[in-house]
């Protein structure tokens, strides 16, 4: 948000914004009959027709009986060469098991078993429940070992990845994250199936603020869709909103805004509210940096609306703590602390500790500026103990180590608002935000000053004015 009272800001939670986990073909199959078979492991079609034959007693001969040659069973079961679905269900229906089991390992009742399994993840996820979602993935994943399914692997890496991050442990899903990337580069997955992955990567990016490299698989993902020629507009969407994101980060603003219009203009016209939310959201926070903070309101309560509707009570919590910083910024502090206690209120009901802690955060800051010194350190300390560890929010902890510091400087307590002033700093440089880092200097100059020592704070004040001249605004 705009600066407020001795450089602090308000930051809205617009980061933890869902832009949808769902994978292809949440679906579940045709129906289908029981089927009997033997295990082989992820064997290949030719070693699964080897183990059958063998189990059901029956010679290379036997089984192409007068419909195709020994050589050729042969040459199926070697690998040699790919029969026909027509020549798959035959040999199925020869050996008693399900051509899809035949085909790719995984009976039509089993697929269906594990589909269902992968979409109550999926639910859970969508919910928020990322926790509970990662077990059921993990689970599934298991099992999907076990017979081998390149599709159904995909999908479930794709969507433990992004329960991952959305738990804090952006790292992890990175790992998951390669996993699927590697395997969808194998044949039979389109360009869009690689675009959803990488689409994943970058937000996992995102998060550990790696911005170059998040923005390059943005890019990559958006080529991919765009070549694919498949219908994939809400991904195509999403990797929009997400580029926004790190164009905002770069304090590109004019590029972010670009590119969440895009977006919206996509998501409206596939007309899928969850994104189209989503999207509003992030062109509040664009219209909020480029000071347009009349339209950033009305954003906000288009986006809060649609999530009022979805019943999706995490991200209307994350709108009030937007709305929350914007009734600040129009001279509306009253108003912004009954926002931000009301976001406060349901990130606590919807268990959600980052959000709880944002808005505590953002109610440090409103304090700070109406110069109530000991609620903002009161909710700054509650916030900072809340983000500790969460290196997917350096952003907020820095914030809050500033107001904190400042609340501290007010006080002198000059010793200690230095070591706060000094942890946004090191905050921001993990980040890797110049922009960002001119606030804890200013800050750092201010506490020099208070000092008397007018050396050191024009050396700090020197350094945030020629950092602010080469940040792009």
């Amino acid at each position: 948000m705009g600066s407020v009272s001795g450089g602090s800001r308000i930051t809205p939670s617009g980061e933890g914004v869902r832009d949808g986990v769902g994978f292809s073909d949440r679906g579940m199959r045709d129906a289908a009959a029981t089927t009997r078979f033997a295990r082989t492991d992820d064997v290949g079609l030719g070693g699964r027709l080897r183990a059958l034959r063998v189990a059901a007693g029956l010679t290379q001969t036997g089984l192409a009986g007068s419909r195709c040659s020994k050589e050729y069973v042969s040459q199926i079961e070697r690998g040699k060469t790919r029969p026909t679905e027509e020549t798959v269900a035959w040999l199925a229906g020869e050996l008693g098991v399900d051509a899809q089991y035949l085909a790719r390992g995984v009976s039509v009742d089993h697929r269906n078993r594990l589909e269902a399994l992968l979409t109550r993840a999926e639910a859970l996820s969508e919910s928020h429940r990322d926790g509970e979602a990662v077990e059921v993935f993990r689970e599934a994943r298991a099992e999907i070992s076990d017979v081998g399914s390149p599709e159904l692997e995909l999908r479930a890496l794709a969507g433990e990845g992004w329960s991952l991050q959305e738990l804090g442990s952006p790292r992890d899903a990175i790992a998951v994250l390669q996993r699927a990337r590697e395997l969808s580069e194998q044949v039979g997955f389109s360009d869009v199936d690689r675009a959803d992955v990488l689409f994943r990567l970058g937000c996992a990016r995102y998060r550990i603020s790696s911005i170059p490299t998040a923005i390059g698989l943005l890019d990559e993902a958006l080529e991919l869709t765009e070549r694919s020629g498949l219908p994939c507009d809400l991904l195509r969407a999403r990797i929009l909103a997400w580029r926004s994101r790190c164009r905002r980060r770069q304090s590109d603003y004019e590029a972010a805004r670009e590119d969440v219009e895009r977006a919206i203009e996509l998501a409206r016209a596939m007309d899928d509210p969850r994104v189209v939310a989503g999207t509003y959201f992030q062109a509040s926070l664009v219209a909020e940096k480029m000071g347009h903070w009349v339209l950033a309101r009305q954003y906000a309560q288009q986006a809060k609306a649609i999530y009022q509707e979805l019943n999706d009570e995490r991200n209307t919590g994350r709108l009030m703590l937007n709305l929350g910083g914007l009734q600040l910024l129009l001279g509306h502090p009253e108003q912004a602390i009954d926002h931000l206690t009301t976001s406060f209120a349901l990130a606590v009901e919807a268990g959600s500790q980052p959000d709880a802690a944002q808005a505590l955060g953002s109610l440090a800051a409103v304090h700070e500026h109406l110069g109530d010194h000991e609620a903002a350190d009161e909710h700054a300390r509650k916030a900072l103990d809340l983000l500790a560890g969460r290196e997917d929010f350096l952003d907020e902890i820095g914030q809050s180590s500033l107001v904190l510091g400042r609340s501290l400087l007010e006080r002198g307590r000059l010793d200690e608002a230095e070591e706060c002033f000094r942890a946004a700093d090191a905050a921001f440089e993990q980040m890797e935000s110049v922009a960002h880092r001119t606030g804890a200097w200013v800050a750092l100059g201010d506490l020099a000053e208070r000092r008397g020592d007018a050396r050191e704070a024009a050396r700090w004040y020197r350094n945030a004015a020629e950092a602010l001249a080469v940040v792009r605004f």
